[in-house]
């Protein structure tokens, strides 16, 4: 069974105020509702079994939306509400998705933040990757807006991040660095459970880069793939939206 999570309960803030009213924007569209990222990541993923959508802020919105405008999957669609998405990082609400299916006969999880707009060549590599996958961009690293993640000496994966803006520091010799693409792919179940279950209630209550770096920094590098998008939209405000508008169907329909 293939499982696709999806987090969306962020009240992404940047994104309302650069519209001028409150949105969700993960539902957000100015004509068609087809032109939702919600939409656009969902129907360039048709391959998976299960699609769970975790959301928390609007979620009477979300729940309307996901009924009206994506009832072709209802069968496969699990709609999960995180109460907390005040009070905790994104790390509960992928705690909430995974808990749906960490015991359950899967064969392996995609895990997508719900406001990216990728080209839908890069997600189809992703897909047919026989390795777990992590996946980075060509924006430069800049600490007031990335998550980046480095290799090693021993090409050993470790995500950093500052939740302030600030500075980011690496206090160890390094191969790599990256700017992430907060998409990634699991296929080690075992490792993937065991992962979930070595989380505190401290940690799924910080950022989701937790389980994150418990899952790929113990892998070694031909355990996974680390895959390049080649078109990657962080949509933080509407103007980032709005560049999504501007691709043709060689990229997301």
């Amino acid at each position: 069974m293939r499982v696709l999570v999806i987090t969306v309960a962020g009240i992404a803030s940047r994104f309302s105020k650069s519209l001028g009213y409150s949105v969700l924007k993960c539902i957000y569209y100015p004509k068609s509702p087809k032109e939702t990222l919600l939409y656009k990541m969902i129907h360039s993923l048709e391959e998976f079994d299960k699609y769970i959508i975790v959301g928390g802020f609007e979620f009477e919105a979300l729940k309307a939306y996901v009924e009206q405008e994506l009832s072709d999957l209802k069968d496969k669609i699990i709609l999960v509400n995180n109460p907390y998405y005040r009070e905790y990082g994104s790390g509960y609400s992928l705690y909430l998705g995974l808990k749906e299916i960490v015991h359950s006969d899967f064969d392996e999880v995609l895990f997508a933040e719900g406001d990216l707009f990728v080209d839908k060549s890069s997600l189809k590599r992703v897909v047919d990757s026989p390795r777990s996958v992590l996946t980075i961009t060509n924006s430069p690293v800049m600490a007031e807006k990335s998550v980046a993640v480095y290799c090693d000496s021993e090409w050993k994966l470790h995500y950093i991040f500052d939740t302030n803006h600030g500075l980011l520091r690496i206090n160890e010799p390094f191969k790599a660095i990256y700017n992430s693409g907060q998409i990634w792919k699991f296929i080690d179940t075992s490792h993937f459970r065991k992962s979930f279950e070595s989380l505190s209630e401290n940690d799924w209550q910080g950022t989701n880069l937790n389980f994150i770096q418990k899952y790929f920094g113990s892998l070694d590098a031909s355990e996974y793939e680390i895959i390049d998008f080649k078109t990657w939209i962080n949509c933080n405000t509407v103007q980032d939206f709005e560049k999504s508008l501007d691709y043709n169907s060689s990229a997301i329909p």
